[in-house]
């Protein structure tokens, strides 16, 4: 280990015990898109365009040029409104979870307008793309960010030969254009920043590309979210739950739903994503319109609370209440490792912990940050933390310093605040604002889940906010390909605009 690199990490402790020496404060989880969900939200058969399983050969360590190892990366493509052969080619990038097909989404009309290619490969670890039979931490250490770019970099390389062979031609190399939301936005942003020769620009739909010790703006973005009533109903909850188990009346805990839970902690947990959940996806009324009434009539808010968290987020939603049992996490099976997978990446490199505002906080003050260290330490084992310091180090953060990355928001998603807000020339960003506007919005329309068949925007609170930033998005789109064309890239005759595009 290098000076420089070691003098970062003793950074980066010093922050790790700055955080503890204050006490701590609640964090919560990243919670995974609903098509991850085992719930019947989004199940309609027409929400993927296709989800026939194409496969390439993937390098296991692209630092390390003497290990040869490689493994067998999943990917999908749907070809049916590309302009062939000199059409665009678009990346979608798959997240933090299995990849299952290529969604029909919005994207799946802005690919219809350019008369592009969709391309959509699976994140290595997740799915059926493991390099491992077994997930021991030890065989975790290939899963990063890093990793992660330049599998998207040899896949762009192999894909565009696999265009070329198919279409009889040698050389040709078609105008990309990049696609991510949530942490795959982050992907596609920092695709653009690293690989900038690789793609004619990218789109960071809520791409939280700030790494984050102390996310306290997550809390509050939820406060502001919910309004005075909603969130003044869920501080009452919080409370008594708090009370419930601080008197060892652990049976809070078969109300909710979740008795094998017997963290404390991990309880607490669920029940702050649970609250969260319904303001990132777009649906606050089902949360809040209950609550609120329930209070006006004197009504039990915990059972009221209860019910949604049983009916909604673990029934319709499908989020997993084992997920929270850090045994679960220690699960070291492909198969059942998609929670583990993705904590690995919290606890070694961008934390997220959402930690509360030490005053007016919605979520339990138990959640603390020794809490989620400890979570790490226990599922992990001991020297897994998060280097955020190098992690913005390496990307920029919110100073990310690239160009043609176009940012957009939704108003009511907590996450955005891990976004780059702040919009440029060159890096322009776009915030959503409606009531239901929450993650990826731009991509998924309102709310986000249920799945909207190619991001229907009508059922947003204000469609029109929606539409004028989608229609930015692509003006963007259509210069930079078009930019892309000019600097040699194969020509697209002119239809009527730079890439022919009909009116959107």
């Amino acid at each position: 280990m290098g000076s420089s690199s070691a003098a970062a990490r003793l950074v980066a402790v010093a922050a790790l015990l700055v955080l503890l020496a204050r006490g701590g404060e609640p964090v919560g989880l990243w919670l995974p898109p609903p098509e991850s969900g085992s719930g019947d939200l989004g199940a309609a058969a027409d929400r993927y365009l296709t989800r026939d399983e194409h496969w390439m050969s993937q390098t296991l360590d692209h630092f390390n040029p003497t290990d040869h190892r490689q493994f067998k990366q999943r990917y999908y493509e749907f070809l049916d409104y590309f302009r062939a052969p000199n059409g665009p080619v678009f990346l979608y990038i798959c997240g933090e979870a299995s990849c299952n097909g290529i969604g029909n989404n919005y994207l799946a009309v802005m690919a219809k307008k350019f008369g592009a290619a969709l391309v959509s490969p699976e994140h290595r670890y997740y799915g059926k793309s493991s390099p491992f039979e077994s997930l021991t931490t030890e065989n975790l250490r290939f899963l990063s960010s890093k990793q992660a770019l330049y599998d998207l970099a040899v896949f762009r390389q192999y894909y565009q030969e696999t265009l070329n062979a198919k279409y009889n031609r040698s050389g040709a190399d078609n105008s990309w254009f990049v696609f991510g939301g949530s942490y795959a936005g982050a992907l596609s942003a920092w695709f653009r920043l690293k690989f900038p020769h690789l793609t004619c620009g990218s789109l960071a739909s809520s791409g939280v590309v700030l790494a984050v010790y102390n996310f306290t703006d997550f809390d509050k973005q939820i406060g502001d979210s919910a309004g005075p009533e909603c969130k003044e109903a869920l501080q009452e909850v919080t409370k008594l739950v708090d009370g419930q188990l601080q008197s060892g009346r652990n049976s809070v805990k078969q109300l909710f739903g979740a008795p094998m839970l017997e963290n404390d902690g991990d309880f607490l947990y669920l029940l702050a994503d649970a609250a969260a959940i319904a303001f990132q996806y777009g649906n606050p009324d089902v949360l809040c319109s209950p609550l609120v009434e329930a209070k006006k009539s004197g009504t039990d808010l915990m059972e009221t609370f209860a019910h949604y968290v049983k009916d909604y987020y673990i029934g319709k939603f499908g989020a997993s209440v084992a997920s929270y049992d850090q045994q679960y996490l220690k699960n070291t099976t492909p198969a059942e490792s998609s929670y583990r997978l993705w904590w690995y990446q919290v606890c070694s490199e961008v934390a997220f912990f959402q930690v509360a505002p030490k005053n007016d906080s919605i979520r339990s003050a138990k959640i603390d940050a020794r809490y989620h260290l400890d979570l790490c330490r226990n599922v992990f084992g001991e020297g897994v933390y998060p280097d955020v310091f190098m992690t913005n180090l390496y990307y920029g953060g919110t100073r990310i310093a690239g160009s043609k990355i176009v940012f957009a928001n939704g108003s009511q998603d907590p996450w955005r605040h891990a976004s780059k807000q702040k919009s440029s020339d060159e890096m322009p960003s776009y915030l959503i604002e409606c009531k239901n506007c929450g993650h990826c919005s731009d991509l998924s329309g309102c709310p986000q889940a249920p799945s909207n068949i190619e991001g229907d925007s009508s059922k947003c609170s204000s469609p029109e906010a929606l539409n004028k930033v989608r229609k930015q998005i692509v003006d963007h789109i259509d210069l930079w390909l078009s930019e892309c064309q000019d600097q040699g890239h194969d020509k697209e005759p002119s239809l009527g605009s730079r890439w022919g595009i009909a009116t959107l």
